[in-house]
């Protein structure tokens, strides 16, 4: 198939006008989601400012982007499975139902990014900036988000199972999982017969049936508690799900008492909510 060199315009996502036209070699059987890859990376190469472009939908799986000033850029329903972004300026930019499975975003600057409803599977996010990003609903299932700043961002709905959180800073991010009615489920869950040991955060693991109250905490809490432990520890997690649950909680429950006495404390919060 015979290929012809194609001008292809760019424009910029919010004036409209044309940003810049690259110079692509096309052939007749590509589409414009193709050539719309090409022309970002003919602009990497070239220098040409890629900052506020509109780059809805580009197909760029496993493009090398690495280092590029993306501001602002959007990016909706693009396709970058696989590609190269670590170390990229990405801030405010629009990536909402992106594919960026796979990708590396090492060290890339997403802060105020719109990733809504992303695929993230398996990325690297590691060191990543992610403050005030908006993560909602995305997939980051198996995603390394070790290192990385989600200060104040939104993971709410977001699928965390399997990803590293490690040294992660989550201050401020609005993805606390809560537990409707928390006191009357905690107590329902900790006093069947033998289902509660305050010497052990999970007797037989997560997944086991006997729990600290911590621990009950933490596995009624779903995904998102598993996730939280992960980061934070059981003691830790658990006292932030609490919160979350119920903002007028006078205090923190006490992780380390005995069976006795955390089961009184867990009835008497039950009861207090029935009445």
């Amino acid at each position: 198939m015979t290929a012809t060199i194609e001008k292809f315009e760019v424009r910029n996502r919010w004036s409209g006008d044309v940003q810049f036209t690259a110079a692509i070699k096309v052939t007749p059987d590509m589409g414009p989601r193709v050539k719309l890859g090409l022309a970002i990376k003919w602009a990497q190469k070239s220098g040409a400012n890629l900052g506020g472009a509109d780059l809805r939908g580009a197909y760029l799986g496993g493009a090398n982007l690495g280092g590029a000033y993306l501001r602002g850029a959007d990016f909706g329903g693009a396709d970058l499975w696989g590609a190269n972004l670590g170390g990229a300026y990405l801030r405010d930019a629009n990536l909402r139902g992106a594919n960026l499975r796979g990708a590396n975003l090492r060290g890339a600057n997403l802060s105020g990014a719109n990733l809504r409803g992303a695929n993230l599977r398996d990325a690297n996010l590691r060191g990543a900036n992610l403050r005030d990003a908006n993560l909602s609903g995305a997939n980051l299932r198996g995603a390394n988000l070790g290192d990385a700043n989600l200060g104040d961002a939104n993971l709410r709905d977001a699928n965390l199972r399997g990803a590293s959180l490690r040294d992660a800073n989550l201050s401020g991010a609005n993805w606390i999982p809560k537990i409707e009615n928390i006191h009357r489920r905690i107590f329902d869950a900790a006093s069947k017969d033998g289902a509660l040991d305050m010497s052990d955060w999970h007797r037989n693991g997560y997944c086991g049936t006997t729990h600290c109250r911590a621990g009950w905490t933490v596995v009624l809490a779903g995904e998102g508690g598993r996730v939280l432990e992960g980061a934070y520890g059981t003691s830790a997690a658990a006292a932030l799900i609490y919160q979350a649950s119920d903002p007028a909680l006078e205090r923190i429950p006490n992780w380390i008492t005995s069976n006795e006495d955390a089961l009184a404390d867990m009835k008497r919060l039950a009861e207090q909510v029935a009445t």
